[in-house]
């Protein structure tokens, strides 16, 4: 019960983590400073096409919510979870492929204006909370295969999940 407890706590932290960059962003949104032109985005920032890869990538995580659910309800079901995990891990990997090509062909950086920093802290972390799911899912893998889960012993595989 403890460690559901401190899972919860621990994906709630993240929560208010990643509202705080939502509400910096919508905020400078709303009220831009003098020091960047007094417009939303600043001067010189080419705004990212919200129907090309941010669509595809999220269709992607969406996705993977089905197949991680898929793996989930064939683990309660006491079937192999094993094809819903490894979708799930591939859609994941899929997805840091595209956000690191993304970065790459960005004509902004970090530097340029509360935008670039928002844009790269904010997303830049989202990144890395799918490549620590991605590890905590390739682990719950593992640990399937040997057996370390049953229908009604796998709080492992359901943090996992949760997060």
């Amino acid at each position: 019960m403890r460690i559901k407890i401190g899972m919860i706590l621990f994906i709630i932290s993240e929560l208010i983590f990643f509202l705080s960059f939502f509400w910096a962003f919508f905020h400078r949104s709303l009220s831009p400073s003098i020091e960047i032109g007094m417009q939303w985005p600043p001067l010189g920032i080419e705004v990212i096409n919200p129907m090309r890869v941010p669509l595809l990538n999220t269709i992607i995580l969406l996705s993977s919510a089905v197949t991680l659910t898929w793996a989930h309800h064939s683990l309660i079901e006491r079937k192999d979870p094993f094809r819903g995990i490894v979708i799930t891990i591939l859609l994941a990997l899929y997805f840091t492929a595209l956000q690191a090509r993304e970065y790459f062909f960005r004509t902004f950086t970090m530097a340029d204006s509360v935008y670039g920093s928002l844009f790269f802290i904010s997303t830049g972390f989202h990144g890395l909370h799918v490549i620590v799911g991605t590890l905590f899912l390739t682990v719950s893998r593992i640990r399937s295969k040997r057996g370390h889960f049953s229908r009604g012993h796998h709080m492992g595989f359901e943090a996992a999940v949760w997060y």
